[in-house]
């Protein structure tokens, strides 16, 4: 939508995708912006699918449904990129589903960018920037929680929010809440994910 930037997250229940559009909300209002951040669930219990979606303007929005026309997908968990039918053919599973022309799209994964740009079956307009968030969260957390890496991505590769910004947010509204520690810890996963991110 013309004046919008609309964010589309995937991921998989307990993988922080809807605080990390949470976050990127605050972290937007924080610099002045309009947002919107809201989730979508499946059934709930761990390991399910789980949507998140952002809208970011510089004046009011005035529309309140889904996000289906992303300029920006995340995907947080790549086993969502295509689902493995018995028999060996691939079907997708909709990530790529309404992304607008020079749409954005950030894969946690370590593999090469070739590949995954031919799993999502993108047109050529479309920039894919992979980030191996999970490995990140593992050094930097100690858990599988891709969230914040995937963040310092979005900022780095999009410039949405202000990297900074971002951090500030996170300190201020999490650091209690969280301690010092766990604090550093996602600031750290977030400094790598902005410094690791690629295309």
């Amino acid at each position: 939508m013309e004046g919008y930037t609309e964010v589309r997250w995937h991921g998989r229940a307990q993988q922080g995708v809807v605080t990390a559009a949470k976050l990127l909300g605050e972290t937007a209002l924080f610099e002045g912006k309009f947002v919107q951040a809201f989730p979508e669930f499946g059934p709930e219990r761990m390991g399910a699918p789980v949507k998140a979606f952002n809208r970011i303007s510089d004046d009011p929005i005035k529309i309140h449904c889904q996000v289906t026309n992303p300029r920006i997908v995340l995907i947080v968990d790549p086993t969502l990129i295509g689902i493995t039918l018995a028999g060996g053919m691939e079907t997708s599973s909709g990530v790529s589903d309404g992304a607008t022309d020079g749409a954005v799209f950030i894969v946690n994964t370590s593999d090469p960018v070739a590949e995954v740009r031919k799993a999502l079956d993108v047109s050529d307009d479309k920039k894919v920037y992979t980030v191996d968030a999970s490995t990140i969260a593992m050094d930097t957390l100690g858990r599988h929680i891709p969230n914040t890496p995937m963040l310092g991505a979005l900022a780095k590769v999009t410039g949405i929010v202000d990297f900074e910004s971002l951090l500030k947010n996170f300190k201020d509204n999490y650091g209690k809440k969280f301690g010092e520690k766990v604090t550093a810890a996602n600031v750290s996963a977030m400094e790598r994910g902005f410094k690791e991110v690629g295309e």
